[in-house]
């Protein structure tokens, strides 16, 4: 029998833990204890989880895809920065990313059946 209430403390330990050192990495990267810091971060790993190949609807996907989309996201993200393109619309920009890695997803599945 699996000990269901040690196996969640533990999980939502190290979680904690985890989480706090990604605050800290955080803070220490941007300077500032800002709470709405990383507030688009949720939507940058999306994106690069879909466009290296995983699905949203379910099926397989690699570790290997998901860091050349997170390549691709930071490559596409740094280049917005870097021509001066306003946060919103950087946003924007990478939700369309995710809009175009659905739609070529659904029109691949679609082929395949």
């Amino acid at each position: 029998m699996i000990p269901a209430r040690r196996l969640l403390v533990s999980v939502y330990t190290i979680a904690g833990v985890i989480y706090g050192a990604a605050a800290l990495l955080l803070v220490a990267r941007t300077g500032v204890g800002d709470p709405q810091a990383g507030q688009t971060d949720n939507l940058d790993s999306i994106t690069a989880v879909v466009l290296g190949g995983t699905s949203l609807f379910g099926g397989r996907g690699l570790v290997l895809g998901t860091l050349v989309g997170a390549l691709i996201v930071g490559v596409f993200q740094n280049g917005l920065q870097l021509a001066g393109v306003d946060v919103v619309w950087q946003g924007t920009a990478i939700g369309l990313l995710v809009l175009i890695a659905v739609a070529l997803d659904q029109w691949i599945r679609k082929v395949k059946a």
